[in-house]
C-alpha cells in the first residue's frame, strides 16, 4: 500500500491528494470516519493524514487515530508526530508498534509550543527539533534502532515526510531549512497553506534547487507537496495573514473577503468558496500534488475536489 502511495506521489503524470483529519477531544472517532464515508471523500482521494495534538490542545492520539482511518478506508494515511510530546525512548517504541500495524508515512513536526495547552501546567518534552524524529527513522530504515543496536525483526520501511513554511521574507532562509530536512531524509515536505500560483512557483523553484544541494540520495526523488486552507471567512483571512507566521495571503484577496463579508455571511462564503477553488484548481493544473487542510470541513473538501 504504502510503496505504490509513495510511486504515486513521485509521479510526475499523476494527481495526488490528501486530507488531513483532525482527532476528536472524545474517546472515539467512528463520527469522523462517518463523515469522511457521507461525502465519499474516501474515493477522491490518495490518501489521508492525522494531526498530532495541534495547539498542544487534547485530542486522541493522532497515530492511534491514523491506525483507525487506514483500516476504515483501506487508504495510506500520513500520522504526524511531534517531538513536543515524546522522548526518542518514546518515539521509537511508538514508530515499531506503529509498523506492525502497517503504518508506515510519518510526519515530523516540532509541534506547537506546550504553554498554548488547554491542559493545566504542561511541559514539552523537546529534545531536539523535527530532524531528530528523521534521523531516527533513518536509522530503523536500516535495521538498528537509535543507538545502532540491531532490530530484531526490522521494520518494515517507513516513509517520513516533513513541513515547510510557504513564505518568508528571505527565501534562501526557507530553502536552506528544506534542505536541512532533506539531508535527515525527508522523503516529501508539505507546505503550509499557499493563496497564489507566484507564491507556488517560487516554492516549486527553491524546493528543486534543495534537493540539488542536499547530501542525500534520497533528496532526489524528494516531493514538494503544496499546503491548501480553504478561507470561507473574512476573519480568518485576515488573522492567517496577521498572526499565523509563515503565510502569506495576498491583499486581493483579503480585500475581495472583507467587501463580501459586507453584504452577508451567505454572500461571504460563496465569494471566499470561489475563490478557494479557483486556487485549488490553479495549484492542481500547476503541480498536482496538494494536501487539504480544512478542520474536519470534510463537505468543502468534496466540492473542491469536485
Amino acid at each position: 500500500m504504502f510503496d505504490e502511495f509513495c510511486d504515486f506521489l513521485c509521479n510526475k503524470t499523476k494527481k495526488f491528494i490528501t486530507v488531513e483529519v483532525n482527532p476528536p477531544h472524545g474517546a472515539s472517532i467512528a463520527h469522523i470516519l462517518e463523515d469522511i464515508k457521507k461525502y465519499d471523500l474516501h474515493n477522491k482521494v490518495s490518501g489521508f493524514s492525522c494531526t498530532d495534538n495541534p495547539l498542544a490542545k487534547l485530542k486522541m492520539s493522532g497515530v492511534l487515530s491514523a491506525i483507525r482511518v487506514q483500516q476504515a478506508f483501506n487508504k495510506p494515511v500520513i500520522a504526524t508526530m511531534s517531538m513536543r510530546d515524546k522522548n526518542k525512548l518514546s518515539l521509537q517504541s511508538t514508530l515499531l508498534g506503529a509498523n506492525d500495524f502497517d503504518l508506515r508515512c510519518i510526519l515530523a513536526l516540532t509541534g506547537d509550543p506546550a504553554k498554548f495547552s488547554d491542559q493545566p501546567e504542561v511541559k514539552g518534552v523537546l529534545e531536539r527539533d523535527s530532524t531528530l524524529l528523521l534521523s531516527i527513522i533513518y536509522h530503523l530504515n536500516n535495521g538498528v534502532d537509535y543507538s545502532n543496536k540491531l532490530l530484531n525483526p526490522a521494520p518494515r520501511p517507513i516513509y517520513p515526510f516533513a513541513v515547510s513554511n510557504s513564505y518568508a521574507k528571505d527565501i534562501k532562509q526557507l530553502q536552506k531549512r528544506m534542505v536541512k530536512k532533506l539531508n535527515y531524509g525527508a522523503r516529501a515536505i508539505i507546505t503550509q497553506p499557499v493563496y497564489d500560483t507566484d507564491n507556488a512557483q517560487e516554492l516549486l523553484e527553491i524546493f528543486e534547487e534543495a534537493k540539488n544541494i542536499s547530501v542525500r540520495e534520497t533528496a532526489k526523488e524528494a516531493q514538494l507537496v503544496l499546503g491548501q486552507f480553504p478561507i470561507v471567512r473574512a476573519k480568518t483571512a485576515n488573522f492567517i495573514d496577521d498572526k499565523v507566521p509563515g503565510i502569506s495571503v495576498p491583499k486581493e484577496i483579503i480585500d475581495e473577503m472583507n467587501l463580501a463579508a459586507m453584504d452577508g455571511e451567505a454572500k461571504e462564503q460563496d465569494v471566499g468558496f470561489s475563490l478557494s477553488k479557483r486556487i485549488f484548481d490553479e495549484i492542481m493544473q500547476m503541480h498536482g500534488k496538494v494536501h487539504l487542510m480544512t478542520h474536519n470541513r470534510f463537505d468543502l473538501c468534496s466540492e473542491l475536489i469536485g
